[in-house]
């Protein structure tokens, strides 16, 4: 078994899952017990229910009392705990059926120790220890016969396959693998020497499930391995009209195309130059400070990296003949991706992005290409206000969520709807750093002088006959208004 996960990757994974109300389907806290049929019990159940939950990974975690979640250290040591002779990591193993990934991995928070037992989800069939099948039914840990409906639902998801799990090449030998993907950019972006040997290679791939061993001893490449490290999408069927279209437009319509580009690279491998070609297409705005001119860029990159990636990660995949797209018009630039949002386009700020493909965000995101889940649109936003640029809209169009960003306007230039817009967003925006809207910061959202409360005052009020914010206490005098969301 590979480690392939940094400490702080570990750290930051411990604190979200402490986060976490009560433990879950998918997560199991302990703090010293080092029973390895119990260990194998909880791998079964835990792996089985990451599939009702819909989660690429369940985890046990030893360290952390169960109940408050506070980490309080452990003295289990999976690498050098035995069962007899044989170490425990081989010896569950061999009890599992069929064979799962599973990896041990040490980290010390606030020095102390903990282990976390990464647990990826069951494919096909539920995961067996010593041929009996479990699962969690609240917290606790149980046979999966003693449950038929949960039984019949858990076949039900195994119907369902994600896209990532499918295979978009089938029977192939391990150096054509090589030859289709390139595989030096993954040890890259994950900072990690490339193994000596084509086994040692395919084998990291295999821990990834970028690919697959099949019966015949051959490999299958995932669509997940494609859609990432594709040297070419077109050498894949599935992935053929999933390239990133750039377009570029002379002027603020689509008559006059200027310029035309489909990438051919898988989005990991090829995401830096996506960017870069983006960001080589955008004008700058010349400003003079202190004698001396400078250009700034159009938009923030920042925001435009992460408005990228989540076109990429959350696109329905099974929509055919459509891919990503990213148009660039003098005044604004629109990023399409196919398929409906899973939640409601008002509460992208508030509620952390649902994902159709959890492993494909979940790759992007250890490779540093987007923030982690639930911060991305938030910094969007606050790098929007950082540039004084109008408030980026989201909407849902013929089954694809556009957003589009919009270049520097005085705000004398804006319409009704663009400050509407921008004062909802801003009330949100504070509202989930735990603070308020008022006057004063939104005459600092859009660099309005104090003698500009009137204007200030004006916007907030259209925001609040439009029913997007609303007052927090409604008794308190006109110089102490604060906002919230609607919703809030």
């Amino acid at each position: 078994m590979t480690t392939d996960r940094t400490q702080d990757y570990l750290l930051g994974l411990v604190r979200e899952l402490c986060k976490l109300p009560r433990e879950t389907g998918w997560v199991e806290f302990k703090e010293n017990n080092a029973d390895p049929n119990e260990i194998g019990e909880y791998i079964s159940a835990l792996a089985n229910s990451a599939v009702l939950a819909d989660k690429a990974f369940a985890y046990l975690v030893w360290g952390v009392r169960d109940g408050c979640q506070d980490i309080v250290g452990t003295v289990f040591d999976p690498f050098a705990a035995k069962v007899g002779e044989e170490e425990l990591e081989n010896w569950l193993l061999h009890m599992l059926t069929p064979k799962i990934d599973f990896r041990f991995f040490k980290v010390a928070s606030d020095d102390k120790p903990v282990v976390i037992l990464e647990i990826g989800r069951a494919f096909r069939h539920p995961v067996q220890f010593q041929h009996q099948e479990y699962i969690r039914i609240g917290s606790y840990k149980k046979r999966l016969k003693d449950f038929p409906e949960i039984e019949r639902k858990l076949w039900r998801a195994f119907e369902q396959i994600p896209f990532e799990e499918m295979a978009a090449a089938e029977n192939i030998a391990g150096d054509q693998v090589l030859k289709l993907l390139d595989y030096p950019a993954y040890f890259d972006l994950l900072k990690l020497p490339l193994p000596a040997n084509r086994e040692q290679i395919l084998a990291a791939l295999e821990v990834e499930h970028f690919i697959r061993r099949q019966d015949s001893g051959k490999w299958c490449v995932t669509n997940l391995g494609a859609i990432l490290f594709a040297k070419r999408l077109e050498d894949f069927h599935s992935l053929q009209r999933k390239a990133v279209r750039v377009i570029q437009y002379q002027g603020n319509n689509r008559i006059q195309t200027m310029k035309e580009q489909e990438g051919s690279k898988g989005y990991a491998c090829g995401f830096e130059g996506l960017i870069g070609y983006i960001n080589a297409l955008l004008p700058a705005n010349e400003v003079i400070g202190q004698a001396l001119r400078k250009a700034v860029p159009m938009y923030p990159e920042l925001a435009i990296r992460e408005l990228v990636a989540n076109a990429l990660i959350h696109q329905d995949f099974f929509i055919t003949g459509a891919g990503p797209m990213i148009e660039l018009f003098a005044d604004r630039m629109e990023i399409t991706s196919p398929g409906n949002l899973l939640v409601n386009v008002d509460r992208m700020l508030d509620n952390p992005p649902q994902s159709r493909n959890e492993a494909l965000a979940s790759f992007m995101r250890r490779a540093g290409f987007c923030e982690e889940r639930g911060s991305g649109i938030d910094k969007v936003v606050f790098y929007t206000e950082t540039y004084q640029l109008p408030a980026p809209d989201f909407e849902v169009v013929k089954s694809s969520l556009r957003v589009t960003m919009f270049a520097h306007r005085p705000l004398s230039r804006m319409n009704h709807e663009d400050k509407t817009r921008a004062c909802y967003q801003h009330a949100c925006l504070r509202y989930v750093q735990r603070s308020f809207m008022t006057n004063t910061t939104i005459r600092e959202r859009f660099g309005l002088d104090v003698k500009n409360s009137a204007t200030a005052s004006r916007m907030i009020k259209e925001a609040v006959t439009a029913g997007v914010i609303k007052l927090y206490d409604e008794a308190a005098p006109p110089k102490l208004r604060q906002y919230v969301p609607y919703w809030a």
